[in-house]
């Protein structure tokens, strides 16, 4: 479900009004990966300051804090330049990089970093689906911006029985 999705294990009159936000759609390469991506990001809707903590909250905290992400300023017109997460405030850094059109880099200081390709959010599930697994394969030596013209070309043609995405 997208809308906001009551907490497992069922609820009491104490907490019958305490939600939690839907996981982020999100595949990630193992560790070993030496592509040019980490893998892929769906986000349900276009604004960066509510999709943002939950993806956030979703990382590995083994590879630090993250203090900084960069995105497409053509993605993402209306972005915040902080956007607030559980005990910090990460740095909203745009770029013009046609490049960087499609894709999210999340820094975590001097600890980590992850290069996401940003699935766009109204992208039909079944193509989500082959993106997501796309990039996080890690033997892809492709780009965010070359795996969705691939997708444009090829495997993402959208069939008459798909439906977009929640």
């Amino acid at each position: 479900m997208d809308a906001i999705t009551p907490p497992a294990g069922g609820t009491s009159s104490a907490d019958e009004h305490t939600y939690r936000m839907p996981l982020p759609r999100l595949s990630l390469t193992p560790d070993a990966s030496h592509g040019p991506l980490d893998g892929a990001w769906w986000p349900r809707c276009g604004a960066l300051e509510l999709e943002l903590p939950a993806l956030v909250g979703s990382l590995d905290p083994g590879h630090g804090t993250v203090t900084r992400v960069t995105v497409g300023a053509a993605a993402w017109p209306d972005a915040p330049q902080t956007v607030p997460a559980p005990d910090h405030v990460i740095e909203v850094v745009l770029t013009d990089v046609a490049d960087e059109a499609h894709a999210i880099a999340v820094d975590c200081g001097t600890v980590g970093r992850w290069e996401l390709l940003v699935i766009p959010p109204d992208e039909p599930v079944g193509t989500a689906a082959r993106l997501l697994t796309a990039a996080a394969d890690p033997w892809n030596p492709l780009s965010a911006q070359r795996i969705l013209a691939r997708a444009e070309d090829g495997f993402g043609q959208r069939s008459a029985g798909e439906r977009n995405g929640p």
